[in-house]
């Protein structure tokens, strides 16, 4: 038996002579993104998803072709941020097609194919890297400009399978709040990517002080400054300090994106400042 010019397997790929196996299969839907960026954090509770959800929207806004991926495989939230939780991806027999949030921004989540909200998720690291892989070969994504992947808190099996197979031109976007149990955390994310060979786009630190709508005072709820002295650091770029505002939790809550809704606010204009070092990418 011959080689499979995918995969160079001898004998052993189910594919062979079929013109694809697996592993040619996922390259070539990688290979139609331009840019990667993954959002992880070593700590949970941080705002990941918030921000994940918000630069896919400001990207989309800039008139990029964006896919938004929630690899979050036991506490997907992405349907809900973006008001999308009775939405059903189409499904064929060899693929299935993105929901679409806009006619630029596609999302995929395993909370799309749950039967309820009420299930839950009990599975081990192989099948958990099975499907993050299925979402990425068998999704039809198509020509996108950015594929912006939300993943769970730590440096587990879901983002340790994403930076697997998305390979080294993926970056990582790493958010973390002020304090320091946060930053001790979020450390060794930074560790993580550098382990993995995978460039760190920068570092946001979410939850940065509290503005008061009224008056305009700030005050230092978790304190301040953390994830920029980590950034300092680990020597890797600190792109943005988003202080709190109750408008960013009721948006995730009722299921609009803030970016859209309050770009001017000081903590859309910090946003922003994460959009803009994704659109420097090229």
């Amino acid at each position: 038996m011959g080689t499979c010019s995918g995969c160079s397997k001898q004998g052993s790929c189910s594919s062979e002579g079929q013109g694809s196996c697996p592993e040619e299969k996922l390259q070539k839907t990688i290979s139609k993104i331009k840019h990667k960026i993954v959002v992880l954090s070593g700590k949970g509770g941080v705002g990941k998803s918030t921000v994940a959800v918000n630069l896919a929207v400001g990207l989309a806004l800039e008139g990029k072709k964006v896919g938004l991926l929630d690899v979050d495989v036991h506490g997907p939230s992405v349907p809900r941020l973006l008001s999308l939780k009775q939405e059903k991806p189409h499904m064929e027999k060899s693929y299935m097609e993105p929901v679409p949030w806009t006619k630029n921004l596609w999302v995929m989540s395993l909370g799309f194919l749950l039967p309820s909200e009420y299930e839950a998720v009990i599975w081990r690291g192989p099948v958990k890297m099975g499907l993050i892989k299925q979402f990425l070969e068998d999704v039809a994504w198509g020509e996108l400009d950015y594929l912006i992947v939300d993943c769970p808190p730590g440096t587990g099996d879901e983002p340790l399978s994403v930076l697997q197979l998305l390979g080294q031109e993926a970056k990582c976007l790493i958010v973390t709040t002020p304090q320091g149990v946060a930053v001790d955390d979020v450390r060794r994310s930074v560790t993580f990517c550098n382990q993995l060979g995978n460039s760190v786009l920068g570092i946001v630190e979410n939850m940065s002080g509290f503005i008061c709508p009224k008056c305009g005072e700030r005050t230092d709820v978790f304190f301040s400054g953390g994830g920029e002295s980590l950034a300092q650091e680990m020597k890797v770029p600190f792109l943005a300090k988003i202080p709190l505002d109750p408008e960013v939790v009721r948006s995730g809550e009722e299921g609009y994106v803030y970016i859209k809704t309050h770009p001017d606010s000081a903590s859309g204009k910090e946003i922003k400042k994460v959009v803009q070092a994704a659109l420097n990418l090229g």
